[in-house]
């Protein structure tokens, strides 16, 4: 069975994913799991979490560059194939793909190899296939046991060429109105990329054999409690939450209904999580996932006890998530 490759998406900013896929790759290492950990956002946040700033700067420095855009650079600057080099361990468990900033520069060839792939165009689909190239060497190098992919948060050609690549999809939300229109893009889109893709993959088949298949099947939502706001008061994120069962139906799953207005009892809802806010900087200072924090970190009383309830929330998190992908025992 293929190692499954999870993208974590929503065009909506700000509602927790590059905090999600840390703390689920962490969460993974403590089972007992490999995991290479792709940033596929050109603003490097989940780089930034694993990371120094001093080791993100050694990354950044040498030529070629040990990140993402390092390796499809010889292929944007036509002196070669896309060149994956080894990942950053981060520790036994955890491979890091480090994410750059001048990524961003890949969009535009990205975009115009998208209609030249319905072309057949050999070099069209080496820039399509360009994340997958590197994510794949990444996993057999490393004897991954699952993938995880973090993009940003937009609609554009860079994540859709990191989509294409992913065998499945999560996606992160928070209880607002704007998470729910964000909904109404996003599934449509999901379908229409991969509706595409298989056009270009019967294209020319004969040259795009390790070419991704582009499942992109979504595999359920985690839904993020919500912060606490001057007049915003806590029924009002209810009744978001509430809705969030029916346009996750209709809009991703494309779903007729019936539909529940209970998020509790919705099977495509594979956690509620919390923001954790007063556990975060403790956190990022001592460079670990909140539910790792440790007397020896600041966390004492009450900030202890969330700290443990932060690992059995993950856990069962990064279980059911195992379990929606088939990762095998």
């Amino acid at each position: 069975m293929s190692t499954p490759v999870v993208g974590f998406f929503n065009n909506k900013g700000g509602v927790g994913k590059t905090s999600l896929v840390y703390h689920l790759a962490w969460m993974y290492a403590e089972l007992n799991r490999r995991v290479v950990v792709a940033d596929l956002d050109p603003q490097a946040n989940l780089t930034a979490a694993f990371l120094t700033e001093e080791e993100i700067e050694d990354l950044w420095t040498p030529s070629p560059r040990p990140t993402i855009y390092g390796a499809i650079e010889p292929l944007i600057d036509g002196t070669g194939p896309v060149s994956p080099l080894p990942p950053k361990m981060v520790n036994d468990m955890i491979a890091l793909i480090p994410g750059d900033l001048d990524l961003s520069l890949f969009e535009a060839e990205l975009s115009d190899a998208w209609p030249r792939a319905m072309d057949g165009q050999r070099r069209a689909f080496a820039v399509l296939n360009a994340f997958s190239t590197v994510i794949s060497h990444a996993v057999q190098k490393t004897g991954a046991d699952l993938a995880l992919v973090d993009v940003g948060p937009n609609l554009g050609a860079l994540n859709r060429a990191a989509l294409i690549n992913c065998s499945h999809i999560v996606i992160p939300l928070i209880p607002d109105l704007f998470s729910l229109r964000g909904l109404q893009n996003l599934g449509p889109t999901i379908r229409r990329w991969r509706q595409e893709w298989h056009q270009r993959l019967n294209q020319h088949p004969d040259s795009v054999v390790t070419a991704p298949a582009g499942d992109m099947q979504p595999v359920g939502y985690v839904m993020f409690q919500h912060r606490e706001r001057v007049r915003r008061p806590t029924r009002a994120y209810a009744r978001w939450a509430s809705r969030i069962p029916e346009m996750y139906g209709r809009h991703v799953l494309d779903d007729k209904g019936p539909f529940i207005d209970n998020i509790d009892d919705d099977p495509h809802c594979l956690a509620r999580l919390r923001h954790y806010q007063s556990l975060m900087p403790m956190a990022q200072e001592a460079r670990k996932p909140v539910f790792l924090l440790k007397p020896a970190d600041g966390a004492f009383g009450g900030h202890l006890a969330a700290a443990l309830d932060a690992y059995r929330d993950f856990e069962r998190l990064a279980k059911a998530l195992a379990a929606r992908v088939n990762l095998p025992d």
